[in-house]
């Protein structure tokens, strides 16, 4: 006889009260900061289930957002692949730009629902900052923002934005200064004044109840893609495809269909080759290891510190992934591909070009690894959680990638 835990679908089983996914998760951080990550879980579970939060982070999602974002076919990109039938879940029309919303929206009416005062996070790829400024906009909330100086000359455009919109953006200039060093510089100014601010992480990582929230938050994605899927075809996705730097978007759409016979496909940045410090490859080249306050798999120096890590995308460049996918692989549940930055560059502008539609670097290594998968499963229909929307790489990819756009085989 099953267990009742067992008889749950499988977003609902996992994490245990702890924060576990299997031996992965957990929360490994100094007691002063634990009271006030019990304060958050206990607030959440609480606050979650209530018919005001829901109603309002409802209506936010309909009238604000813009949500359900449509499932789209590639047919253009179908028929130049000559394989399987490729569709896109359209995160990038998500109200600024990307899946990032879905959480921050979340997490900043949960801090209204608590009283705080600021919202204090990390961004990479700057979709997350602008994503969370947006949220703090909308609920008179300030916000601050830490963002590495590589990241922040890269993606000049979400600083802009997220200047606009009123938040204080703060220039990391230690270490690598990219996306684990901005998680590293946000941790110890939440740390300053735990009481009345509240870190809104950017993703399925870091200490209980960040994954877990984080992965509810982003279930929307997945949820409309199944029905949306279903309405459109008749069945199911045999394959649905997302990056994975973190794992925010990922875990978003792969919750969805944990219990239906579909293969679940992370793509992770290859960057420039195998060698370690040359890609952000984790589950593929990692072990386990705790960073951040939670157990996953991760990429270490010979030390057994977080390694350096490197992608074009700025969203992928960090050391670990989510607790979440490190069980879900572990357990074989999800396979763990891969996308070279060359790989990348060239499913941006084939996208571009056969579908009119500019992506984000970070979700043009889940297109490049799809246009990969068409080849091989001729017959079979793949489903690509497009997270997010490339205008904030365009002046990026044109300078380092000029020689691209003059080319017309695509």
């Amino acid at each position: 006889m099953r267990s009742p835990a067992a008889a749950l679908p499988t977003h609902r089983s996992q994490p245990d009260a702890k924060g576990f996914f299997g031996r992965f998760g957990g929360s490994f951080i100094p007691p002063e900061l634990q009271r006030q990550m019990d304060e958050i879980n206990h607030a959440y579970l609480r606050i979650c289930r209530s018919h005001d939060f829901i109603r309002e982070l409802r209506s936010i999602r309909t009238h604000f957002q813009g949500r359900p974002t449509p499932v789209y076919y590639c047919k253009n990109l179908s028929d130049a692949v000559d394989g399987g039938r490729i569709y896109l879940k359209r995160e990038d029309l998500n109200h600024t730009g990307a899946h990032k919303l879905n959480h921050c929206m979340g997490e900043a009416l949960l801090a209204k629902f608590l009283g705080k005062k600021k919202l204090i996070a990390e961004t990479g790829a700057g979709q997350h900052g602008v994503a969370l400024a947006t949220a703090g906009a909308y609920f008179g909330i300030p916000v601050e923002i830490h963002m590495g100086a590589v990241d922040i000359a890269k993606e000049h455009p979400n600083v802009v934005r997220m200047k606009i919109l009123g938040a204080r953006v703060v220039p990391v200039t230690f270490g690598a200064q990219t996306l684990k060093e901005a998680v590293d510089s946000a941790f110890e100014a939440y740390l300053a004044d735990p009481v009345n601010s509240i870190y809104c992480i950017g993703s399925v990582v870091g200490p209980h109840p960040f994954p877990l929230m984080v992965r509810e938050f982003q279930r929307v994605v997945g949820i409309e893609s199944r029905e949306q899927f279903l309405e459109m075809t008749g069945e199911l996705p045999d394959n649905v495809v997302a990056c994975v730097g973190g794992g925010s978007n990922a875990m978003g759409i792969f919750s969805a269909f944990l219990d239906d016979p579909v293969r679940l496909h992370a793509v992770e940045p290859l960057g420039r080759g195998a060698r370690l410090g040359d890609h952000a490859a984790s589950l593929g080249h990692g072990e386990e290891g705790i960073m951040h306050g939670f157990n996953s798999i991760m990429l270490k120096d010979s030390e057994g510190r977080p390694a350096p890590v490197y992608s074009v995308a700025s969203g992928l460049d960090y050391p670990s992934v989510g607790p979440e996918h490190a069980h879900l692989f572990s357990q074989g549940r999800t396979v763990a591909g891969a996308a070279s930055d060359e790989e990348a560059i060239e499913a941006f502008f084939r996208l571009s070009r056969r579908e009119g539609i500019i992506p984000a670097l970070e979700s043009a290594h889940a297109v490049a690894y799809a246009l990969r998968l068409a080849k091989e499963r001729v017959d079979e229909s793949i489903l690509v959680n497009l997270s997010g929307r490339g205008d904030k790489d365009i002046d990026f990819v044109m300078e380092k990638y000029a020689a691209h756009a003059e080319r017309g085989d695509y």
